[in-house]
């Protein structure tokens, strides 16, 4: 039986941050299991790609939701990321590391050295950005691209028009204020996707001392009394049992890591009891306090050409396809955000409370099993869309069964408070604000979704219960702090209630953040691998 001192669960957005940072010394042997396969793919590397790994099974879980009442019945769509990079290796790519405001709360909640003036030295160290602003590191493993200059032109008439709208502009949503409308910043280099394992993965794994194995569905974690031992897992089509020296740390997410803990015996006892689940100890806060961003697009007929134009006919795909493939450049080499911003829908609000995202293509018509970036409808397009920052609506996730390869029972509980629905109501007036504006009035030649007949509150409210979904920002499912009654892994991110185990991922978010999960996710890692070496010496 092989021993590795530590085994990592996981190769996504944490996962490989901890596996760089605690090979670097070169003392420590390392083990990252990852049931996917590797990143090295065609649309894993080309930005736009992410429409095609959308729906691919061989590189992404294809989570479906239950049916939610609070989403008009509809079971969400939940891709995540099931490769190397993990989710990182399939997104959308923009940076934003989330509000002061919320790493404060994470450290008043009982966390220290978990608040924003702690956790910023740590952005930094991993960024390494090459556009004017100030805010983000230099010289770090994570490239950060100002893409701004290949925008779309109607991408920057939206940003002129959320101005107008009464945005401030804001070219940094990483800087002092989230607040205003401005380009975003892309984990992107060299016209490739900066991937967690791209950044950090893929360097470690030239050391003697890291161990990979893809295609490696872990099964459990294993005990010694109290103490986790290692885990099993199968591999082509063979059960193995490794051992960890000194600890086992989990790092596969909102999903996998709630749903390992459980398969190990570690969550609610009656729960586990009831699927024949040997007890290793009873925590029923494992799986509880998700927390998801829910996102709509306003889509719009346009009288100017958009994305639509380039990408939909063959000719378009060709030149943008060659263009890509010799220069690394074009439409292909961003993400299909463009730009956005965040805003308050009541100014008494203290801070923003709603994300924007421009978007210079449309999709009123998908292509079916396909998320149709890459094919946009035939006529003019684009969308503005947005997501709530801090949804006060609580799910859960859970295992069905005692098998791994059963997928867990998701239960968003989408706008199930009174305060979500009140505040998207306001947030999609606000869209139809910016559409107004003197400079997208005129390009626009009629709203296609919801369309103009949507205008009463109710109307409103039916509408994006039914069209709203998962921004693809779950946390807090292993949520961390200092009560074992009501958090499952304390401030240095050890389980409760076990030894020789931790969680390192956004599950362990105290409360979700404003803005895209991936920044915070590495950060976690690399501070979550600072800690696990300090407490080894």
């Amino acid at each position: 039986m092989r021993t590795f001192d530590f085994i990592i669960v996981g190769s996504g957005s944490a996962g490989s941050v901890v596996a760089e940072r605690l090979s670097a010394s070169g003392r420590h042997s390392v083990l990252v299991l990852e049931a996917g396969g590797s990143d090295r793919r065609f649309f894993v590397q080309m930005p736009l790609g992410y429409g095609k790994t959308f729906y691919d099974k061989s590189v992404n879980w294809m989570y479906r939701a239950e049916p939610d009442p609070g989403l008009g019945g509809n079971a969400d769509y939940w891709p995540r990321g099931r490769v190397l990079g993990g989710s990182s290796s399939i997104n959308a790519m923009v940076y934003v590391r989330g509000a002061r405001e919320d790493f404060d709360e994470w450290r008043d909640r009982g966390n220290p050295g978990w608040g924003h003036d702690d956790v910023l030295p740590i952005f930094r160290e991993l960024e390494d950005h090459d556009g004017p602003v100030k805010s983000l590191g230099r010289g770090g493993p994570l490239h950060v691209s100002d893409c701004s200059h290949l925008f779309h032109p109607l991408a920057n008439q939206i940003l002129k028009a959320a101005q107008e709208a009464g945005l401030p502009y804001n070219p940094d949503f990483n800087g002092e204020t989230q607040e205003g409308a401005g380009p975003f910043q892309l984990t992107t280099k060299g016209g490739r996707r900066m991937s967690a394992a791209r950044a950090f993965l893929r360097p470690a794994m030239k050391r003697a001392n890291v161990t990979v194995l893809t295609g490696a569905m872990v099964e459990r974690v294993t005990f010694d009394g109290n103490r986790a031992s290692g885990v099993t897992f199968i591999r082509n089509g063979r059960a193995e049992t490794v051992k960890a020296g000194r600890e086992v740390i989990l790092c596969g997410g909102s999903v996998n890591s709630p749903q390992l803990l459980e398969l190990s015996g570690i969550g609610d006892a009656a729960r586990l009891q009831e699927l024949g689940i040997p007890i290793v100890h009873n925590n029923a806060q494992v799986g509880e306090n998700l927390q998801d961003h829910l996102g709509i697009n306003y889509t719009y007929k346009a009288s100017v050409a958009s994305l639509n134009q380039v990408l939909r006919p063959w000719w378009g795909k060709l030149r943008v396809g060659i263009e890509y493939l010799l220069l690394r450049t074009g439409p292909l080499s961003i993400s299909m955000n463009q730009g956005g911003g965040f805003f308050r829908t009541d100014p008494s609000r203290p801070r923003p409370n709603m994300q924007l995202y421009f978007q210079a293509f449309s999709t009123v018509r998908p292509k079916t099993g396909e998320r149709p970036i890459l094919t946009p409808d035939p006529w003019p397009g684009f969308s503005i869309g947005l997501s709530n920052c801090r949804p006060t609506s609580v799910g859960s996730i859970h295992i069905r069964s005692g098998n791994p390869l059963d997928a867990p029972m998701i239960v968003p509980n989408a706008y199930s408070t009174e305060h979500d629905v009140a505040e998207m109501l306001d947030a999609v007036k606000f869209l139809r604000k910016i559409a107004d504006t003197p400079t997208l009035s005129k390009l626009i030649v009629e709203e296609l979704l919801p369309g103009p007949d949507c205008s009463s509150d109710d109307a409103l409210i039916d509408d994006f219960r039914k069209r709203s979904g998962t921004v693809y920002h779950p946390v807090s499912t292993c949520r961390m702090g200092p009560d074992p009654a009501k958090a499952v892994v304390n401030p240095r991110l050890r389980v409760h209630g076990v030894e020789g185990l931790r969680v390192i991922d956004c599950s362990i978010f105290p409360n979700i953040i404003s803005g895209n999960t991936n920044a915070a996710a590495m950060m976690v890692g690399a501070k979550g691998a600072s800690l696990v070496l300090e407490d080894i010496g």
